[in-house]
């Protein structure tokens, strides 16, 4: 519109501005006498993710503002901390969909920063039990450092953590220092051996050890704990874990077969297609997140635009062979 009108109501059908009123996309308004709750419109979830940082640091409270109304206005937008890779991640429809909201941050908030894609959330795990041993001892002047840890390792099923127990024999280390065991393997859980990414699915016992009335401390115990875990998963045959998502697109029939080899290629398992009304089919395959940056594009590019898809979290799978060597090379 050119121009304005200030009017006294709005009847239905009539587009209008409010100021100062509090509410949110998807909210009835009505006259308080009157209530009336009109259905909640269903907003898709959003299908691609990107990491996002301001360029300086007074960006930085300006970006987090930005961020907030945006996501206020728009319910297919999505702004999160990643508590793994401490970025901030903001997921939207598609690259396009994000590239308008990187420019309106730009544009109407003045805030620079840098895109890129967030890191793929790799864990590490063990295949097989082990002892892991580990035996402190510093003499640095004055009193020294002195520990010594005996864990046995085991893997747990998928999704179990990390479980710690004590089954100590006699007076091996005094019990004073067992939390101080615990802290120390927890520390060395956040660094796997294999591409440094955090080590899942493990039962650590501590069996036996040794103590030095002097010079023993928590500190010691804590740092002989994780020097041990380190031992035993070396010899544990670790492998790296990589999240795999449940994806499903919907796409015309006759453009089925080129949207099923296209998921092949990136390394998805088809896991079922069905038909579904007005010529359209429902593929449904498991496939390794790191291979779904992009997919958007690919997908309006393969069905003329006409395609959708939506994916969300299904497990953690052992990476390929070449993916692990990947890995391991990159953080070498």
């Amino acid at each position: 519109a050119d121009r304005r009108e200030e009017v006294d109501e709005i009847g239905a059908g009539d587009i209008g501005a409010v100021l100062g009123l509090e509410a949110g996309t998807g909210d009835t308004i009505c006259a308080a006498e009157r209530p009336v709750v009109l259905e909640k419109i269903t907003f898709p979830a959003p299908v691609m993710s990107v990491a996002i940082k301001p360029q300086s640091k007074a960006d930085q409270d300006r970006m987090s503002l930005a961020l907030h109304r945006l996501a206020e206005e728009d319910p297919t937008f999505q702004v999160r901390q990643d508590g793994r890779t401490r970025e901030t991640v903001i997921s939207g429809m598609g690259e396009l969909h994000l590239e308008v909201i990187v420019d309106r941050m730009k544009r109407e908030f003045k805030v620079a920063a840098e895109v890129g894609a967030p890191q793929v959330a790799y864990y590490e795990t063990i295949t097989r039990p082990v002892t892991g041993e580990a035996r402190l001892k510093r003499q640095t002047g004055g009193h020294g450092q002195y520990a010594h840890v005996v864990l046995e390792l085991e893997p747990l099923e998928k999704g179990s953590g990390f479980v710690f127990e004590e089954k100590l024999r006699g007076a091996a280390i005094p019990r004073q220092y067992v939390p101080a065991v615990e802290a120390g393997i927890r520390d060395a859980l956040e660094e796997g051996m294999l591409a440094k990414h955090p080590l899942v699915d493990i039962k650590a016992t501590l069996v036996d050890g040794s103590y030095h009335e002097v010079d023993s401390s928590d500190r010691a115990f804590r740092t002989a704990a994780a020097m041990a875990l380190r031992d035993g998963v070396t010899r544990a045959r670790p492998i790296i874990l990589e999240p795999i998502m449940r994806v499903e697109v919907v796409a015309p029939e006759e453009c089925t077969g080129d949207v099923i080899g296209d998921l092949s290629a990136r390394g998805g398992t088809i896991v079922g297609i069905g038909p579904r009304a007005n010529g359209q089919h429902d593929i449904t395959a498991h496939i390794p997140l790191a291979a779904m940056f992009g997919y958007a594009t690919s997908l309006r590019s393969r069905t003329q635009g006409r395609g959708t898809f939506s994916m969300e979290f299904d497990h953690y799978a052992q990476v390929p062979a070449e993916t692990a060597q990947e890995l391991m090379q990159r953080c070498a």
